[in-house]
């Protein structure tokens, strides 16, 4: 008798939980559907919108203006559907990236980018805060010390056609990348957001002043239109049987550019950004009498991030070397969470006269692990001789010139 209770009990068990299981399935898959039909919803006043891609590049040696091909272009459309959820997944941009359709350009065939929105989208707010996100992401305010070289362009805007004319002129005093002393320099040209679809010029052999002289035709692209986007000129050095060499890079957000009438610019190329490990504003001061070199870590901007959280803890490490000899440490105290921290720390070292042209100080911005060793973020070498760059050799020698003076200047941290 109490073993026919005791199943009758767990089959009443067994039949609750298989009850409360079903329940909370049918609760969670309602859930499921109700957040995919708040993420998917389409809005009305979304607009259906194509675009396309066709590339081409005219030489323009001769006087005679470059022609279009007529080039047959790919479409793809998307629904209202479609771009309602690609504007949520592109954030607060809210920016549309053109759907290019079609293979890859060679240098010897003309190019043309060709994007055919919709032309009755008017200037509103929201293409002035995409400009506004567009420049703040891809422009650098710094003021590059490190001279990179400069790159001549024109832009034009054909209004009847809707087609953005990028002239790549020349370039002028680019760094030697080759063991010859001279770099073998092309520009690759892109209209961001969009990074996939890129244009090169033809490749000009052994020389730092490159005279390019060729046009990029972007078709389809409404003014209104480019007001979100940038363009980006990267300057690489060829290499057959390696990776290219980056030379230098430009962003130049087209909200700001005038299109009432043909513009053209000069613009110092900067390190790529893979290179920026951020900037150090220090002083120098050398008294003969007493013979005290002192240097004065002011305070660092824009430091390379070197933890999970987008931080680091940076310190500064100080050499003082004698030729190849390293004489004197000194450090600076530990910053936690910040890539722009204010030091305010002066160390001097006894150094004589007859060999302030000799010594040489090491400076290193470090990060600080708890676990681990400690990474450089980056260094400079202030020296009148062989310093890690002509700005640090000048700071130096602006020292030595100006005894009993507090010279002070921005250095680029320079990688390991």
């Amino acid at each position: 008798m109490a073993s026919i209770v005791l199943i009758a009990c767990l089959a009443i068990l067994g039949l609750i939980i298989t009850i409360a299981l079903f329940l909370a399935g049918g609760y969670l898959w309602w859930r499921h559907k109700r957040s995919q039909l708040q993420f998917i919803e389409p809005n009305e006043d979304e607009e259906s919108s194509s675009y396309s891609l066709r590339a081409a590049q005219d030489i323009v040696d001769s006087g005679n203006p470059p022609t279009k091909p007529q080039v047959p272009v790919a479409h793809a459309i998307t629904t209202p559907l479609q771009n309602n959820i690609n504007r949520k997944l592109n954030g607060f941009l809210s920016l549309r990236t053109p759907l290019i359709g079609g293979s890859g350009a060679s240098q010897t065939k003309p190019q043309i980018i060709s994007s055919v929105g919709n032309p009755g989208d008017g200037t509103t707010k929201d293409s002035a805060n995409k400009s506004i996100s567009m420049t703040d992401m891809y422009l650098d305010s710094t003021d590059p010390s490190e001279n990179v070289g400069q790159i001549h362009f024109s832009l034009e805007y054909d209004f009847q056609n809707t087609t953005l004319i990028l002239k790549v002129l020349q370039g002028k005093e680019l760094p030697a990348k080759d063991l010859s002393g001279t770099s073998d320099p092309y520009v690759r040209v892109t209209l961001l957001p969009d990074k996939k679809h890129r244009l090169e010029t033809k490749i000009k052999r052994r020389t730092l002043n490159p005279r390019w002289n060729e046009t990029f035709y972007f078709e389809g692209f409404p003014i209104q239109k480019l007001q979100s986007r940038v363009l980006h000129l990267h300057v690489f050095d060829y290499d057959r049987f390696s990776r290219d060499d980056s030379i230098g890079e430009v962003f130049l957000p087209l909200c700001q550019v005038d299109f009432a009438g043909k513009q053209s610019f000069w613009k110092a190329l900067k390190p790529p950004a893979k290179d920026k490990c951020g900037e150090l504003l220090s002083s120098l001061c050398y008294h003969p009498s007493n013979s005290i070199l002192t240097l004065t870590l002011i305070k660092a901007r824009n430091l390379k991030a070197k933890d999970i959280n987008g931080k680091s803890d940076p310190y500064v490490k100080v050499w003082l070397q004698f030729g190849d000899k390293r004489v004197e440490k000194r450090k600076t105290p530990i910053f936690t969470c910040t890539l722009n921290p204010v030091f305010n720390e002066s160390f001097s070292f006894n150094v004589p006269w007859e060999k302030i042209r000799e010594c040489s100080l090491d400076v290193m911005v470090m990060d600080f692990d708890n676990i681990g060793r400690n990474e450089l973020i980056g260094r400079i070498l202030l020296a009148g001789k062989n310093g890690s760059g002509a700005s640090e050799t000048k700071h130096w020698q602006d020292m030595i010139s100006k005894p009993r003076q507090t010279v002070v200047q921005w250095h680029r941290l320079k990688p390991e």
